[in-house]
């Protein structure tokens, strides 16, 4: 079997399960003319150390010569903390979709409610709640896409903080260290079915650069 030239990871967020992602993933694989695939792991019952050791795993059954990966919300935080450990995988970029790199305020506010945070689990609470001042050193070329639509469940807990996704700020967003930025009009959930979103993390995966707007 030859290897194929590229392909795209997925890795949702918070209680989903990457079905959300079909739209998305297949934008991505129209432009660029590539296989897709969501990777699955329980956000909230597993810790990060075991989540890291299975996208490893699937990772390393993907036979291709270019790996990207795309990470909406805690699947970016996941996917920081995977490349902290410089894993053997295949050249390629990441995209991070609206991932509170420096923590939530709406995530805060849940936790103080009676079982908030049993509910929103372990991997919120130490990479959310208590969010460590993250800098990317990677090797590889990161974007960084969010949204200032304020449509979400976020904004029922209260001020989010100036513009934002409905469930993340813009400025939580803001990773020092990112190969570029770009802030669109979508939520936190629309950015997945948002033609711009898939247009624009297409193009950094390809180019390492998002399109001018």
């Amino acid at each position: 079997m030859s290897v194929q030239d590229t392909a795209v990871v997925f890795v949702h967020g918070l209680w989903l399960n990457g079905v959300e992602s079909t739209l998305l993933r297949r934008r991505l694989a129209a432009d660029l003319d590539c296989a897709t695939h969501a990777f699955h792991y329980p956000s909230v019952s597993a810790t990060m150390a075991e989540i890291g050791q299975r996208l490893a795993a699937f990772s390393a059954r993907l036979d291709v010569r270019t790996l990207h990966f795309v990470g909406h919300s805690l699947g970016g935080i996941v996917l920081l903390r995977f490349f902290d450990q410089a894993p053997a995988v295949q050249p390629g970029r990441i995209v991070l979709l609206g991932a509170p790199v420096r923590g939530s305020r709406a995530a805060r506010r849940v936790a103080r409610w009676p079982l908030g945070a049993a509910i929103l689990g372990n991997n919120i609470e130490a990479e959310v709640l208590q969010a460590p001042q993250r800098t990317w050193q990677g090797q590889r070329e990161l974007g960084v896409i969010a949204g200032d639509l304020s449509m979400g469940l976020g904004r029922l807990f209260g001020d989010l903080g100036g513009p934002n996704d409905g469930t993340v700020s813009v400025e939580e967003t803001e990773l020092p260290g990112a190969t570029d930025r770009i802030v669109l009009p979508v939520s936190h959930t629309g950015i997945l079915f948002s033609s711009a979103a898939a247009q624009q993390a297409a193009a950094f995966l390809a180019t390492g650069r998002f399109k001018s707007v």
